[in-house]
């Protein structure tokens, strides 16, 4: 399952996991919630502690992944399926220009 922390304007705003069944979900932090109940990301997202769920990757932020050549060079570079859009979100979305950021989260494997 490959997870990513949600920064909004360089807050940590929540958290977006790709789950076992394909699906999306994301949820907002809780201090999120607590500080900033009127600052959400999206407006199909209010802020709230119930969890977003989806078949597809959330537009807001599919809409972060690049297009056109520098899809291509991402592509190439980190060999990543164009259709895998949740590695490419969690690849090349880090430092994107706007408000939201994708920061991943890499579990480590045991030996």
């Amino acid at each position: 399952m490959r997870q990513a922390i949600i920064k909004y304007n360089n807050i940590r705003a929540g958290l977006l996991k790709e789950l076992e069944t394909g699906e999306y979900e994301f949820t907002y932090d809780e201090q999120y919630v607590q500080n900033h109940p009127t600052l959400f990301i999206v407006f199909q997202m209010p802020v709230t502690k119930n969890a977003y769920t989806s078949k597809r990757l959330f537009p807001i932020f599919d809409g972060l992944i690049p297009e056109g050549w520098l899809l291509t060079i991402a592509i190439e570079s980190w060999r990543i399926n164009k259709n895998d859009r949740m590695g490419l979100l969690l690849a090349c979305c880090q430092n994107t220009i706007g408000a939201i950021s994708v920061h991943p989260i890499i579990k480590k494997q045991d030996d």
